[in-house]
């Protein structure tokens, strides 16, 4: 009967809507009443008054029933206000409290929406991006039956791809840069090997990516001008080692739309290779 007292006094108390009635609410010792406001605002999509009465509801609940629900309330609305790090932050104290509570199962699955949802595009550093994915992992290992399976799956997937893509964009970057220094050999032989080593150890990583034939491209083409650029002592080697790859390309990308210019290198690189 008092908890729906609360819950009438929390509604005309929201109806009147008015600042100064909400900072009073927000100085309030009656912790009772906050949360019950709390969980109305939240109710009503008013996410950023919920989360402000929240952090200090937590701060009071602990030890008390409404405690993990608070602090699970308070992800939820730190989440919907696009608050994306403290929510994830907030999840996961909830997971660490309480990894056998009520809100568990949702809180981890939570930590990594949460960081997904920050994770930025591929040209910016990508440390969310990282995040979101060990969060979906630590997930999938802690509930491997869970409902919300498949979406992280599908999610930790398409997280991999965009750091596949970052990891595409700076070995063309190196690559175009290789080109852009033109026969200024430090400079260029830098880059194209920077490119290369980039572009490989992507290879070796993530094997089966959908951009492998794009990496294997600039792999080839900067074994090519790496060679075309190098002194004499070391063009032999390098034009050998581009061949080889030309070739290796042409057996793994038969269908490929580079096969003519792999071939194109091939031909390039005879006159050294076998002294023609």
């Amino acid at each position: 009967m008092k908890k729906s007292i609360i819950a009438i006094l929390c509604m005309a108390f929201l109806m009147t809507g008015c600042a100064n009635e909400f900072n009073k609410l927000y100085r309030s010792q009656d912790i009772s009443y906050k949360y019950e406001c709390a969980k109305q605002y939240f109710a009503i999509g008013k996410y950023q008054q919920a989360a402000t009465l929240l952090q200090d509801v937590v701060t009071s609940q602990k030890g008390r029933t409404n405690a993990q629900e608070s602090l699970y309330l308070l992800g939820m609305a730190l989440y919907n206000d696009k608050d994306y790090e403290s929510a994830s932050m907030t999840f996961k104290k909830y997971f660490t409290n309480y990894p056998k509570g009520y809100f568990a199962e949702q809180a981890c699955y939570n930590i990594g929406e949460s960081l997904y949802e920050s994770a930025p595009e591929p040209r910016l550093d990508q440390t969310p991006t990282i995040g979101a994915i060990t969060a979906y992992q630590n997930f999938l290992d802690y509930y491997p039956e869970s409902p919300y399976r498949e979406n992280a799956q599908q999610k930790l997937f398409e997280l991999q791809d965009k750091l596949v893509m970052k990891e595409l964009l700076s070995a063309k970057l190196y690559y175009n840069l290789g080109g852009y220094f033109g026969n200024i050999n430090s400079n260029s032989e830098s880059n194209y090997e920077s490119c290369i080593i980039t572009a490989q150890n992507a290879l070796k990583t993530y094997p089966y990516s959908p951009l492998r034939e794009q990496f294997s491209v600039l792999v080839m083409k900067s074994k090519y001008y790496l060679a075309k650029n190098s002194s004499e002592e070391k063009k032999v080697e390098r034009y050998r080692d581009a061949e080889d790859e030309c070739y290796a390309f042409i057996n793994e990308f038969p269908d490929s739309k580079s096969l003519e210019l792999a071939q194109e290198y091939i031909d390039k690189c005879r006159p050294y290779t076998r002294g023609e």
